[in-house]
């Protein structure tokens, strides 16, 4: 039961309030693992877990984002009639400020995709009462939902995707592939794009649904991925029966409902601190490698933290601004300076470790690297490639003249694939 929330407190006393919480969980402190000792933390970007492993780390997850909601920590910001506390922004910033000063279980894609980019899309487009009841569970972590958009022969031209779905009276039957889907073959829910009217331009005949993923006709094949894992799927979808109560947005503007998930995901993403290793990580590297006693390194250790700072002044400048004037392209940004700062902390690891790197001779806080460098790349794709970004950034931010697109206003059946 999620606590009521005091709208008469100060922000002060609200923050003196979460740090007696979190103090009373029983969670270690951050930076208290002895220097050349284990990390209570993974360092992986995309995990490398057996399927049981990876369902208990979800647990673990979800456990916590249960404890949070059910003391009143649980989306802060969020409206009290969708099941938040309805405080403003600010008292939000300052729980995660203090819940980082703990290690809390690690982060998993499909609950940060549940609770920051799916939730806030159907809050966004709160159609249906059907679609409103899904809310509160996910922001509490009782309900998981994956992103069903990209498609083997989409790539990152998104508004190609091939998926079908066709109206029968009050359902939608959908058939179609989806590919590179985290964390599907734990979820109840995805959010599904699917193609209503192929005689409309590609960006125009996309419909936009929320599908359980236990309903007759979907089939879910985990993919394993170059660093062991396979928290990546592909799902297949024949005849699959879906009601028109579960439809987001309207027929056809399934593309504004996919740009609104894409603009949270790239948010998202320069807001996550938990995903890989981060600053503290090359800190304690160079620590227990020496890297500090050479000045090569020792300068782009510094050059990471000047990376770091900036970062952080960037997320607090956006928070300031929350509410006013801003472009829409501020997450293409954020994502693009994030995905930047975990490409210097794979160099300085790299360097610092050298040939440690590669052999697991079992030396604490050296191997274990291998799952940040390897996974680092993929979020150069994940949420739109940096290509895409760049030029979202150009067009909308610098008013730049637009990339031609010679297919804009062509029938989706009639360009060739």
């Amino acid at each position: 039961m999620t606590l009521t929330p005091d709208r008469t407190e100060s922000l002060e006393d609200f923050a003196a309030r979460a740090s007696d919480w979190l103090k009373g969980q029983g969670l270690p402190r951050r930076g208290t693992t002895a220097p050349g000792g284990p990390h209570t933390s993974s360092l992986a970007v995309f995990h490398d877990l057996s399927f049981d492993e990876e369902a208990a780390l979800i647990g673990r997850l979800t456990d916590w984002v249960r404890r949070r909601y059910d003391a009143g920590f649980g989306a802060i910001s969020w409206p009290t009639e969708l099941g938040g506390a309805g405080l403003p922004p600010s008292y939000e910033q300052a729980f995660a400020r203090a819940e980082a000063k703990y290690d809390v279980p690690d982060a998993h894609e499909l609950v940060s995709v549940t609770l920051q980019l799916i939730a806030p899309t159907l809050r966004v487009f709160d159609r249906t009462p059907e679609l409103r009841a899904l809310v509160g569970p996910m922001l509490r972590g009782d309900v998981l939902a994956c992103q069903l958009f990209s498609e083997p022969g989409a790539g990152s031209d998104l508004a190609g995707l091939g998926t079908r779905a066709r109206r029968d009276g009050d359902q939608w039957v959908v058939t179609g592939q989806k590919v590179w889907t985290s964390g599907a073959q734990f979820a109840q829910w995805g959010e599904l794009l699917a193609r209503t009217d192929p005689d409309a331009p590609k960006h125009r005949g996309i419909t936009a649904f929320m599908v359980p993923l236990d309903a007759e006709g979907v089939e879910i094949r985990p993919l394993r991925q170059m660093s062991g894992g396979s928290s990546f799927n592909e799902v297949f979808l024949t005849e699959v029966r879906i009601p028109d109560a579960w439809r987001i947005g309207e027929v056809g503007e399934g593309w504004k409902v996919a740009l609104t998930t894409l603009g949270f995901e790239r948010t998202s993403s320069g807001e996550n601190t938990q995903t890989g290793a981060g600053l503290a990580d090359a800190i304690a590297l160079a620590r227990t490698t020496g890297a500090l006693g050479d000045p090569v390194l020792r300068q782009r250790l510094a050059d990471l933290v000047v990376s770091h700072t900036l970062g952080e002044v960037a997320l607090a400048r956006d928070a300031a601004a929350a509410g006013r004037d801003s472009t829409d392209v501020v997450g293409s940004m954020r994502k693009l300076q994030w995905v930047n700062r975990l490409r210097q902390v794979s160099a300085f690891a790299q360097d610092a470790l050298g040939p440690g790197l590669v052999v697991d001779d079992g030396t604490p806080d050296s191997f274990a690297w291998t799952e940040h460098v390897l996974g680092a790349p993929g979020y150069r794709i994940a949420g739109g490639s940096d290509e895409i970004q760049r030029n979202l950034i150009a067009e909308r931010m610098l008013g730049l003249p637009a990339e031609p697109r010679a297919d804009k206003n062509t029938p989706w059946k009639d360009i060739p694939r």
